[in-house]
């Protein structure tokens, strides 16, 4: 299939910032309720299938996410800096970034312009849609690899979990000998990869709204009626979002806090996060790890998409501003919050069970 410019998704982000390999579907998919999508893929339906109806922020919450912004733009800049630092050193100046939509979309235009204040690199940044369950979209991979080899792509994302994305890239990756299954990530309180900026389970403030801080771009959709074999996966446009759109608000204000000496990563925790999750699952009876969503941005995820039991905060963190918004979500949705003892993670939510759901 010929893809001219009609056929990709349309966005708010700059062609010199990211090309976005993904299939516009605007119109063709009626987004859903959250505890109607909740039932369904509890049910067996892939999330993939469905899109969510974009939660619309309260006053109060926005100046949560302000405060946010204003707080947290430092550490994440230093992370960004630490993180690009370590890409150059392992990958050198012929690497692609290719990050994971829509949380790594924002993470690899910063780690773009990074590199190009520090090392005065232009790097190419493509965005693709890898979907747990489903797999990475092969043909928008097949595409950055015929324009740029296959040793030079590099996947980005925002953060690390659990790692389940992790674990989906490696087993797709299979089929692709010559590409790295390596993510750079901003935080990995997992403690699954050395290609961080930090272990710390940070607050990274785009973590707390969806489109209007990703371009104005969906989640990634994939549903044989509207995406084909031979077709990009698939996002939606906002459009009718333009006048609340914060994605370069984002970025600048990260970007105003870079700075060439960013410091070294302290090391992680000892362990890794998988095993806090599964004993987690264990305590409260959860027999679906699927269901127990770990770290900031995991959390806020949870409270913004999905039907939340409760939120777990570590009593250290109990009155840490890193978790402001999450407190408001929880209040907003009369989410219960619960104070646990973490290791690796600030919080984690927990999705109801479907026969509580």
């Amino acid at each position: 299939m010929i893809k001219d410019e009609s056929y990709f998704v349309k966005t708010s982000y700059k062609p010199e910032d990211v090309t976005l390999l993904l299939k516009d579907v605007t119109g063709l998919v009626e987004p859903q309720p959250t505890e109607e999508r909740e039932r369904l893929i509890q049910s067996g339906k892939h999330y993939c299938e469905m899109l969510p109806i974009e939660y619309v922020p309260t006053q109060k919450y926005m100046q949560v996410y302000e405060e946010a912004l204003k707080t947290y733009s430092e550490p994440t800049a230093l992370a960004v800096g630490r993180l690009s630092d370590k890409i150059i050193k392992e990958r050198g100046e012929g690497v692609v970034l290719v990050s994971l939509a829509r949380a790594g979309i924002p993470i690899g235009i910063l780690i773009k312009r990074y590199i190009k204040m520090k090392y005065a690199l232009d790097i190419p940044h493509y965005s693709i849609s890898i979907i747990r369950g489903r797999g990475i979209d092969r043909c928008a991979l097949d595409y950055i690899i015929e324009r740029h080899g296959a040793k030079s792509v590099l996947f980005v994302d925002g953060w690390i979990g659990k790692g389940a994305i992790l674990g989906e890239l490696k087993k797709e990756l299979s089929a692709y000998p010559d590409v790295s299954s390596d993510i750079a990530v901003i935080a990995d309180p997992a403690n699954v990869t050395e290609l961080c900026g930090t272990h710390d389970d940070i607050l990274i403030p785009s973590s707390c709204l969806n489109s209007t801080v990703s371009g104005l771009v969906s989640r990634t959709f994939l549903r044989s009626d509207i995406i084909k074999e031979d077709d990009f996966h698939g996002a939606v446009y906002y459009g009718e979002l333009k006048d609340s759109d914060l994605s370069y608000e984002f970025i600048d204000a990260i970007e105003a806090h870079f700075k060439k000496d960013c410091g070294e990563c302290r090391p992680a925790a000892e362990g890794f996060g998988i095993d806090e999750v599964r004993g987690i699952a264990a305590h409260f009876g959860i027999d679906d790890i699927n269901l127990v969503k770990p770290g900031i941005g995991e959390t806020t995820r949870v409270l913004l998409r999905r039907v939340p039991w409760k939120v777990l905060i570590d009593e250290r963190c109990k009155d840490s501003d890193d978790l402001a918004h999450i407190i408001r979500l929880a209040e907003e949705k009369n989410v219960p919050v619960e104070f646990y003892p973490l290791e690796h993670y600030k919080t984690c939510g927990l999705i109801k069970k479907l026969a509580d759901a």
